[in-house]
Parts: structure tokens; C-alpha cells; sequence
């Protein structure tokens, strides 16, 4: 007698492969990441620049996206050349320019007439942008002053492209590209991270920004800093030529202004409703997430390496 389907005994189904954890899908990525960080700042001062240069046009794209999500109407295509134009010029500041005279072709390696066409486009762009609101004029549902979109454009270029592109400024020595000093850098900005979360996760008790960042904690902030100073410390090893005191500078001015950099992102997020600046990396949101401290480090640091010659 044949077995009739309904009592032929049912296949188990193949289980499920459970999904990857989000701590573990962060250590891949992350990794992934800082491995192409890395590389492409040790490889060349070229390849530096292009690696810079494409994640702050994709940060300032972050900002405005969230700028839009706000109801803002920001000139994202105008704002993005001039962040390019603007990374490119603070770069012909440095000894970048005389490894462009001796690489690129002839036509192109005059950076000064580059960085005189950032400096007009700079300094016609908010006459543009009042043209671009005034052609546009007026905008279906949006309730803010057209000026509105015009601050918010220039807004970005202050907050996020400005700070990214002094980054050039420090890369570079009286020597040449350095990709040790942007090691350092990332070095210390790690280190700062990687305290705060330790210290926090394991003593944090007392909120540091609670209306801004509820996971941050004072705790947090102190190991962040002892860390940080601690690495500063041992550097020396990797940038011998540095003085211990300047070394220790550096690593509490990143200590200080890193978190606050994260702190002001948050209240950006907070402040339109978004979780993540974006989607770049998996469990890792934007590259705007990634580099917030950098906004506030950046500049600090630039000031102090011009006092301090």
C-alpha cells in the first residue's frame, strides 16, 4: 500500500543560520575600514588626498541629507565642488604642491591657479547661492525664509568640509607628506574612543550630556583621556622627533575637543530626527558618525601647530 502524502513524515527543514551579531558585524567592518584607512594614508600622499577628499564630499552630502530632512533645501551639487575646490586649495598650501609640479602634466600642475578659482568661487558663493533661492523662488512646502537654505549651504562647508580640509596642513612637513603624523592622528582619536568605552561601559555612572548622549558618562570621558595621554606617551616611538611635551598637548587637545565633536554631531542627529548621519558601512551608520571628532580636533590643531611653529 502506497504511503498517501498526508501521512509521509515531513522533512525537518534546514535550521536557520543565525544572523551575524551587530557587535560582530561592527568588528568586521570596522576592520575592513580601518584597514583601508590606513592603507590608503600609508600608500601615497596621492592616494591620501583622493581618500580624503571623496569622504568629505560624502560627509557634507550626510550633513545636507540631514539638512534636508529637516525641510531644507541646501545647493548639494554646488556645496560639494566647492568642498573639493576647497580641500584641493588648503593642499597647494603645503609641500603637496611640488609633488603635483613633479607628477601631474604641465596644464594641470599649477596649483595656484587652482587655489585663486577656490578663493573667487568662495568668496562669490553666497551672491550664487541668493541666485540659485531667487530663481527657485517660491519653493512648494517649505516654510523657511529661502535664506534659510543659503546659511544652511555655507553652514556646511564651515562646519564639515573647512575643518577635513586642514587635515592636508598636518599631513605635511617641511620634509614632505608624512603619513606617520595622520597615524598619530588616528592613533589617538582611537584611543580616545576606545577609553571612553571601556571606562564608561564598566565604572560609567554619572551622565556627561544626558539631553544630548545618555550613553556618555563622566567615567567615560576620564578614561578616554587617560588613554589618550597614555598613547600620546608612546608615540615617541613612532614620531621620535616630537617632544614629549607637545606629544601630550596633542593628545588632550583630542581628548578634549574629540568627544565634544561626537557630542555636537549627536545634537545634529537629535535635532532632525535621525538615527545614523547615513549608510556606508554596515552597524557603523555614516562617515559623518565616523569623523565627528575630527570637525573639532582639527582645527585646534591646526591653531596649535601654527603657534607653535
Amino acid at each position: 500500500m502506497s504511503t498517501s502524502p498526508a501521512s509521509a513524515p515531513s522533512a525537518t527543514p534546514p535550521a536557520d543560520k543565525p544572523p551575524m551579531s551587530n557587535l560582530s558585524q561592527r568588528l568586521i567592518f570596522g576592520l575592513l575600514g580601518a584597514a583601508v584607512l590606513l592603507g590608503s594614508v600609508w600608500y601615497s600622499a596621492w592616494t591620501f588626498a583622493l581618500f580624503f577628499a571623496v569622504v568629505q564630499v560624502k560627509m557634507l552630502l550626510e550633513f545636507y541629507r540631514m539638512m534636508r530632512q529637516a525641510g531644507y533645501k541646501p545647493a548639494a551639487v554646488l556645496g560639494s565642488s566647492i568642498s573639493v575646490l576647497l580641500f584641493a586649495s588648503v593642499a597647494a598650501l603645503t609641500e603637496f604642491r611640488h609633488l603635483a609640479n613633479d607628477t601631474l602634466p604641465a596644464t594641470v600642475s599649477d596649483l595656484q591657479q587652482l587655489r585663486l578659482l577656490a578663493v573667487g568661487l568662495i568668496v562669490l558663493l553666497p551672491v550664487i547661492l541668493i541666485l540659485r533661492e531667487m530663481y527657485a523662488w517660491p519653493r512648494a512646502n517649505q516654510p523657511f525664509s529661502p535664506f534659510a537654505n543659503v546659511g544652511v549651504a555655507l553652514l556646511g562647508l564651515l562646519y564639515v568640509s573647512l575643518p577635513m580640509s586642514l587635515l592636508s596642513l598636518l599631513a605635511f612637513s617641511g620634509s614632505g607628506y608624512d603619513y606617520r603624523r595622520v597615524f598619530a592622528l588616528l592613533f589617538l582619536v582611537w584611543s580616545s574612543d576606545i577609553g571612553a568605552y571601556a571606562a564608561g561601559k564598566t565604572l560609567g555612572k554619572h551622565k556627561l550630556a544626558p539631553k544630548i548622549s545618555p550613553g556618555k558618562t563622566w567615567e567615560g570621558a576620564v578614561g578616554g583621556v587617560l588613554l589618550t595621554l597614555l598613547v600620546g606617551y608612546l608615540l615617541g616611538y613612532l614620531l621620535p622627533e616630537l617632544s614629549l611635551t607637545y606629544r601630550l598637548i596633542v593628545a588632550g587637545t583630542v581628548a578634549v575637543f574629540g568627544p565634544l565633536g561626537d557630542l555636537a554631531e549627536s545634537m545634529l542627529k537629535r535635532s532632525v530626527g535621525v538615527k545614523d548621519s547615513g549608510r556606508v558601512m554596515p552597524g557603523h551608520g555614516g562617515l559623518l558618525d565616523r569623523f565627528d571628532a575630527f570637525l573639532f580636533i582639527l582645527p585646534v590643531l591646526a591653531v596649535l601647530q601654527l603657534l607653535w611653529g
